[in-house]
């Protein structure tokens, strides 16, 4: 079901932050560490060749988000049919192997149960940098938050029956990825992430680069930030808390005109 009629308040409320990009890398690292991801986005992605291409890529899946919470209905689709036409052309074998993943084993973008991973990780991700850096949700928010998101994996390929709608859900989603075994970071994927983590222009933002990259390591599982080579002592927790108080000091004082996309700004934010 998309949100035709009335948009969706969580989604609205948690996408509208730009803070909330914080929480893109974690995202995209959980993504790379299933071996299928990595080696769809390491075989079709021109980023390794081009890594300036980088940034233009983060712009248009930022665009194509706020398109799918904020835009017309036209605009929903045309940035649904946007991604599937990247889908439709990611396919391959995997060149060793990976994981419980032996070498030669296909993989598809539009392969429902890769489409499901990629969710689950956002479902995750987003609603935790917007209680890092803007303020808690309680747990019907959540349960909301994903319920509301549900159209979108489904209009992407994911199976009906297996789509997350509530928080409990998604965290079960992603427990029976880590117990199967199809989750492991792959050298393909430690490469990928040193790109998303320190790209070629990091040195012209670099307190902002620090900062993303204090963020992911520290909302990374554990054992795949380990994984990553990611380090993690307790100064970098002391760091990381002094950190996001004062990202949530900071938000409390700007205005939502400059806190809030331009595209949630340009609607009213719907009642509660």
């Amino acid at each position: 079901m998309t949100p035709d009629a009335a948009r969706p308040t969580v989604g609205w409320r948690v996408n509208a932050e730009r803070l909330v990009l914080l929480g893109w890398s974690r995202a995209i690292l959980l993504q790379l560490a299933h071996p299928l991801v990595a080696a769809g986005v390491y075989d079709h992605s021109t980023v390794r060749q081009h890594p300036w291409r980088a940034a233009t890529r983060l712009h248009h899946t930022v665009k194509a988000m706020l398109a799918l919470t904020f835009g017309t209905e036209g605009e929903r689709q045309a940035a649904l049919e946007g991604i599937l036409s990247i889908h439709r052309r990611v396919h391959g074998r995997l060149s060793h192997a990976a994981g419980r993943f032996p070498a030669g084993t296909p993989y598809s973008a539009e392969d429902p149960a890769l489409v499901l991973w990629v969710h689950a990780t956002l479902l995750e991700s987003m609603p935790l940098a917007y209680e890092l850096c803007v303020a808690p949700l309680g747990e019907t928010d959540k349960d909301a938050y994903c319920a509301e998101a549900a159209w979108v994996a489904h209009a992407l390929g994911a199976r009906e029956s297996e789509i997350p709608r509530s928080w409990r859900a998604m965290r079960e989603c992603l427990d029976a990825h880590y117990t199967s075994g199809a989750i492991a970071v792959t050298p393909q994927a430690r490469e990928l992430a040193s790109g998303v983590l320190a790209p070629p222009f990091a040195w012209m933002v670099a307190p902002l680069a620090r900062l993303n990259r204090l963020v992911t390591a520290a909302l990374l599982p554990p054992s795949l930030r380990e994984a990553y080579g990611l380090e993690w002592s307790t100064a970098d927790e002391r760091r990381f808390a002094r950190a996001t108080a004062r990202i949530r000091r900071l938000r409390r004082l700007l205005p939502d005109a400059v806190a809030w996309w331009p595209q949630a700004r340009r609607l009213q934010q719907p009642a509660a």
